[in-house]
């Protein structure tokens, strides 16, 4: 072959053994032991122990309390994914709206609770949500009667909202500050009314991180024991805390593992049913 005559470029390999999968593999190999096979294994439980076959499962979905319990897990997460949004989406928006200085100090609100345990501040609610806590001392001095907030469903939304508020107000922000904000401006020049080009200029070209929060957010609810098991009674008592009497207590690892594996595979069910819809949602972001 001669010096001057061209020669090819060379292709990359493609396939399993191609460059960029080669440099996923240890993520996906630490994946795959500290998920996957600890998801295996309590599979292989559920159906093992005591003996092999669904009967950890029956005895789940025959036993009342058990589907009350599940139902009372996902009622709980949404309230709390409701109160992130409303509480997130105007924090957001400030973040968004405010100069350097300002956005600064907005963000370091929103990183300092996660320098500071978990269980730290479910205690803190703890003081402040019991009968003779700050809430109710303010409410007598202002006239009003007490209301009982500690042991109670309420409770359990409201210090989980407070965790998981951090989760809900990143992703908006970062869908919130690729949104120019003229475009308000001069919807409004046109003709609309404040109210008007918000709802129909800005709420929908945030709705990518609406979602993508929301979903964060009721996922790690689900999942929630410590601020349940301190804030909340017998009538608040999520999945999570009968998975750890029968793992723990009872050393019923059979039944806990049932209850996890039907747990997981209701959240896939749902999130399957609602991901038609976030991507509509999503196509119609994108067209405006």
């Amino acid at each position: 072959m001669s010096a001057l005559e061209p020669t090819t470029p060379s292709v990359p390999k493609r396939g399993w053994l191609s460059r960029p999968f080669a440099l996923t593999l240890p993520a996906l190999i630490l994946l795959a032991a500290v998920i996957g096979y600890p998801l295996l294994t309590i599979v292989l439980r559920s159906l093992s122990e005591p003996q092999w076959g669904v009967q950890n499962y029956l005895w789940f979905f025959g036993a009342p309390v058990n589907l009350t319990v599940l139902q009372r897990t996902f009622v709980i997460s949404a309230w709390v994914t409701i109160v992130c949004v409303v509480c997130a989406y105007p924090y957001a928006y400030l973040m968004t709206a405010v100069g350097p200085r300002a956005r600064l100090v907005l963000v370091l609100c929103v990183l300092i609770p996660f320098w500071v345990s978990g269980v730290v501040r479910t205690l803190s609610w703890v003081i402040l949500l019991q009968d003779s806590g700050v809430i109710n001392s303010l409410l007598r001095a202002a006239g009003f009667d007490s209301i009982r907030l500690i042991r109670t469903q309420t409770g359990v939304v409201i210090g989980m909202a407070q965790v998981l508020l951090p989760f809900m107000i990143l992703p908006l922000y970062s869908v919130m500050k690729g949104i120019d904000l003229r475009l308000m401006r001069a919807a409004q020049s046109l003709g609309a009314r404040p109210s008007r080009a918000f709802f129909t200029v800005y709420l929908p070209l945030s709705l990518p991180g609406v979602y993508a929060g929301a979903i964060i957010v009721f996922i790690l609810a689900l999942g929630f024991y410590i601020t349940p098991a301190l804030l909340g009674g017998p009538r608040s008592t999520m999945l999570s805390t009968l998975v750890q009497t029968q793992v723990l207590s009872l050393l019923q690892w059979g039944r806990g593992g049932a209850m996890g594996v039907v747990l997981l595979v209701t959240t896939f069910v749902l999130l399957a049913l609602a991901a038609p819809v976030m991507r509509s949602r999503y196509r119609e972001a994108g067209r405006r």
